[in-house]
């Protein structure tokens, strides 16, 4: 983990192995940002000119070094572009400046100790830029030949300590901007390593001990139900999706509770260790990335920690709906009919629909503590990557007011997201002959299909949103701003923003 600090420490003094400026895209060529003063000024207020002679344009994600000047202590400066310089009298946008501070941190793989000398105007953006640099500085290498114990000696360790210049460390707003940077981005890296494991070691029984552990270091409460339990319980929905593999399902849930609270959400994640599609098997080339389909459940558990963390004043509680979906003679078939723990019997049509499966039963168990809102978070459909891309997430609700106020705390704290509807015309197509319904509808619209579904599951009378993040959820591209290759965390700052606003009274 990268360690954060806030300094008021002159740049040319800093030892470092880097310092950090930000560069922005004007009318007629780039120009330094405030913060950068100092390294201007010992370039005789020339640097835009230098770096545009190096070919800098301040476009976003853009990176130029040069030698630091005569007199640093540091040997280099690093200059991040920032995208258009704002208009007259505004500051930089929080999200520029985290993608520009992730951009750096990725940069600078390898470096010790860097000195960030971004933009700060306010303790807004001491806490993007913190978590730009600790999401930005992520890496998986556990697997790898050494593994991550070897990172001290490795040249490819990521950046060990960031210095924020500007950072005011006896300000109360700016110390608690950088614990709470630092809170969110270790568990929203938390989710990340989940995602990333490789399903041979994350099964549903590896997922409940590692959720177990992180719960009693919190203190969280937990309660696991193994197959056995499930079964007594009649959570026909998850047992039905993990009864073809060897490695059996489970339901965790984690409780993260407040004296001083008043009002409670609850968080249901899918969490698909594996999924080979079933007895509806995938086809080539669809199965490769496919132990990221518990990344809801990752994003759920880190949200819990995260509050949990932060000591908000609100009581949370999250549902993992865990299970490995594979073929095997004690499969569930197509055709075959589930008995769900809400009482409601589903036709199965496909057995690659089975995130709704697990999570029909997770959703009705949140149901019965009665929670003011409720919020599901699933790489569910790839009909919702089909109409808004790999980057964005799709927002349904059952109450079109919570489903602004859901989409407008992702688009805070930069998490691109969409609000989609649930057409009521859509709901037939899932009659089913056989049982009360069948887990497939029409193919066009599928990813509204799905949140159709899902809301015959959720209580009478109580508020609930859907997050169908299948195509933020892995990066099989490059990196890109703070985002790494493979498992993002996406949804993770969304809930704990969400979770923020109920502490506070703000969510209707």
């Amino acid at each position: 983990m990268t360690a954060l600090t806030l300094s008021t420490a002159a740049a040319p003094g800093l030892r470092a192995d880097a310092i950090v400026i930000g560069v922005a895209k004007g009318v007629k060529g780039p120009i330094v940002a405030p913060g950068s003063e100092p390294v201007d000024q010992a370039y005789d207020g020339r640097l835009a000119g230098v770096l545009e002679t190096l070919g800098a344009t301040g476009a976003e994600g853009e990176v130029t070094k040069l030698p630091a000047p005569a007199g640093f202590k540091a040997p280099l400066v690093l200059a991040v572009g920032l995208g258009a310089e704002p208009e007259k009298d505004a500051s930089y946008d929080a999200e520029a400046l985290r993608r520009a501070a992730g951009v750096a941190a990725r940069a600078l793989t390898g470096s010790k100790k860097a000195a960030f000398a971004l933009p700060l105007t306010d303790a807004g953006d001491v806490g993007a830029v913190a978590e730009g640099v600790v999401l930005g500085a992520y890496s998986f290498d556990a697997y790898k030949q050494n593994g991550a114990d070897a990172r001290a000696k490795n040249a490819k360790a990521p950046l060990a300590e960031a210095a924020l210049l500007g950072g005011k460390p006896r300000d109360a707003a700016h110390k608690a901007a950088l614990a709470r940077a630092t809170a969110v981005g270790e568990e929203l890296n938390r989710a990340r390593d989940l995602i990333n494991m490789p399903p041979n070691d994350l099964d549903p029984e590896a997922f409940a001990t590692l959720a177990q552990t992180a719960a009693k270091e919190h203190g969280i409460k937990v309660q696991v139900l193994d197959e056995k339990a499930l079964a007594k319980g009649g959570y026909g929905g998850i047992l039905g999706v993990g009864g073809g593999s060897a490695a059996a399902p489970r339901l965790v849930k984690l409780s993260y509770t407040s004296s001083k609270a008043d009002k409670h959400l609850a968080f249901v994640g899918k969490g698909i260790t594996y999924d080979s599609g079933g007895i509806s098997l995938k086809p080539a080339g669809h199965n490769e990335t496919m132990k990221c389909d518990m990344s809801g459940a990752a994003a759920v558990f880190a949200a819990v920690v995260a509050a949990a963390r932060l000591g908000l004043e609100v009581n949370v509680t999250g549902w993992l709906a865990l299970a490995e979906n594979m073929p095997s003679g004690t499969a569930t078939r197509p055709g075959d009919v589930l008995r769900m723990f809400s009482g409601k019997t589903v036709e199965v049509l496909n057995t690659d629909a089975e995130g709704r499966l697990v999570l029909a039963d997770a959703l009705w168990a949140a149901s019965q503590e009665k929670p003011d809102a409720i919020v599901d978070v699933a790489t569910l459909t790839g009909a919702m990557m089909l109409a808004l891309g790999s980057r964005t997430f799709g927002v349904m609700a059952n109450d079109d007011a919570f489903r602004t106020t859901v989409y407008e705390a992702a688009e805070e704290v930069g998490e691109p997201a969409w609000p989609m509807p649930l057409p009521e015309h859509l709901r037939k197509g899932m009659d089913s002959a056989t049982a009360d319904i069948a887990n497939m509808g029409e193919r066009m619209g599928g990813g509204l299909v799905a949140g159709l579904f899902l809301r015959e599951f959720v209580g009478e009378g109580i508020t609930w949103a859907h997050l169908d993040i299948a195509g933020p959820a892995f990066n099989e591209g490059g990196p890109f701003g703070y985002t790494p290759k493979g498992g993002t965390g996406t949804a993770v700052r969304t809930l704990v923003r969400l979770a923020e606003l109920t502490a506070a009274g703000e969510l209707g």
